[in-house]
């Protein structure tokens, strides 16, 4: 094993399994945060000026089945951006719950040992009070994390449901002028 990998090793074995899937979590968490960040960056932002070209170019912006239409162009735009939402706040709540499960077995595995040893009994604690803390902090520190980009991405959604509108609206003006 590379020794760049040996404080991560030990980190999973002080951990216990329950690290192992918070880890994982991570993982597919972070995963769908850059893939939204690639999408919001390159296809969003082309999708969104080729709806606004398809816009500009119609003859009626003005009667109510041209402004529904538009509705629905944008909505179904915004919609796509927004999709994954549901999963990341999921992957977000799981983490804690994972963290939680970690600190309980971890306390199984400390009075375990309690009963078992009765020479050494200070370490076989701390070990076990280490199983339990280590998932409970990265669970936390995961989700915290996963909190902050999720709560960025709801504030570009609505930010940039709000620019298209504008936008929209300004190329029907343009259009009229």
């Amino acid at each position: 094993m590379p020794t760049w990998l040996e404080p991560l090793s030990w980190l999973f074995r002080a951990g216990g399994p329950v690290l192992v899937a918070i880890a994982l979590v991570a993982v597919v968490l972070f995963s769908l945060a850059l893939e939204r960040w690639w999408y919001f960056r390159l296809t969003y932002r082309r999708a969104r000026r080729v709806l606004i070209q398809r816009w500009v170019a119609r003859h009626d912006h003005v009667s109510w089945s041209a402004l529904t239409l538009r509705d629905a162009w944008t909505r179904e735009l915004i919609t796509r951006l927004r999709r994954p939402l549901p999963w990341l706040k999921w992957l977000v709540a799981v983490c804690p719950l994972l963290g939680l499960l970690g600190t309980v077995t971890g306390m199984i595995s400390v009075f375990d040992s309690l009963s078992l040893s009765e020479v050494n009994q200070a370490r076989a604690m701390s070990d076990g009070v280490a199983r339990a803390t280590l998932p409970t902090l990265v669970g936390m520190a995961v989700a915290v994390v996963g909190l902050l980009f999720t709560t960025r991405l709801e504030h570009i959604i609505r930010r940039e449901d709000q620019k298209l509108h504008d936008r929209m609206a300004r190329a029907t003006e343009d259009s009229h002028a």
